[in-house]
């Protein structure tokens, strides 16, 4: 148990330092290649801090992986339901793709009608870019420091 808690606040380290990056996401945004595509389904609650939890699928060389996906974070208000595709940039190998994400977010859910978009980078170079549908009632805007994982 002890141990789970040191690789969840180390995993959850590694994401916050990942999210310092997405600063220089606009500098990168010209370098970027894109590798592949991902689906994500996660519930996100939040009051001022922020919670997420879900999964997806990665489409990556003709093949598919499934994955987990969890953090915690800053910013927002409400409870949601989201579900999000998107590219996958700048990933040359599979192992490259899980671990800590830092994620840049905003959107906003009343009832079923949404909007919102979310950038994700790794301390791998791989970056995420995701259009977000959301149901439920909630403004999203922060940052969040996210693990990924395959099942």
């Amino acid at each position: 148990m002890t141990e789970d808690l040191i690789l969840g606040r180390r995993r959850l380290l590694a994401g916050s330092a990942a999210a310092t990056g997405l600063v220089a996401f606009g500098a990168q945004a010209q370098d970027k290649v894109k590798s592949g595509s991902v689906e994500i389904e996660q519930v996100q609650v939040a009051f001022i801090g922020s919670a997420n939890l879900g999964g997806g699928t990665l489409s990556f060389q003709g093949k598919s992986y499934r994955f987990s996906v969890g953090g915690l974070g800053v910013g927002g208000f409400g409870a949601s339901k989201m579900q999000a595709t998107g590219d996958v940039y700048n990933l040359k190998e599979l192992r490259q793709f899980p671990g800590a994400y830092g994620q840049a977010r905003y959107g906003i859910a009343v009832a079923d009608k949404s909007t919102g978009d979310l950038w994700l980078q790794n301390t791998n170079g791989v970056l995420i870019s995701l259009r977000a549908r959301r149901t439920g009632l909630a403004l999203s805007l922060g940052a969040d420091a996210v693990f990924i994982d395959f099942k």
